[in-house]
């Protein structure tokens, strides 16, 4: 069984923002094994997994991330379209447009302290386009 649906999540301010549960809200009915693959049809944001619980965890990030690619470095050609924009670029080719999560059970088989994330590195990114492709029986 293959299936592929597409969303928007709503528009965040930049930041690490924990979404597994709407993400869930999106998603049709699951097999019972099988796999998610999540897509962020985005050049400025993009998806990994880590800590649910501590929402420090999603603040550290976003501070480790600013000063790992800072705006306006003299160097950045790619300008035009606002300082935030040429981080964002390079900050999503660390991490990621994409994750694949298995399906158990018919859920997802993540870790009890994992949890989905948006990476959302523009200050006003607006809503994000997401393909969840699910492959299983």
């Amino acid at each position: 069984m293959w299936r592929q649906i597409e969303f928007a999540l709503k528009p965040r301010r930049r930041g690490f923002h924990l979404v597994t549960g709407d993400i869930i809200s999106h998603l049709p009915g699951l097999p019972q094994t099988g796999l998610l693959h999540l897509f962020v049809k985005h050049t400025s944001a993009a998806l990994t997994i880590n800590e649910n619980a501590d929402p420090d965890v999603r603040i550290d990030m976003g501070s480790i991330f600013d000063r790992l690619v800072k705006e306006g470095e003299p160097y950045y050609e790619h300008t035009m379209e606002g300082l935030d924009d040429m981080p964002a670029h390079a900050k999503v080719s660390i991490i990621g447009p994409s994750v694949t999560i298995p399906i158990t059970g018919g859920r997802l088989n993540l870790g009890i302290w994992q949890g989905i994330y948006l990476c959302e590195f523009r200050d006003c990114g607006g809503p994000r386009k997401i393909v969840a492709t699910i492959c299983g029986e």
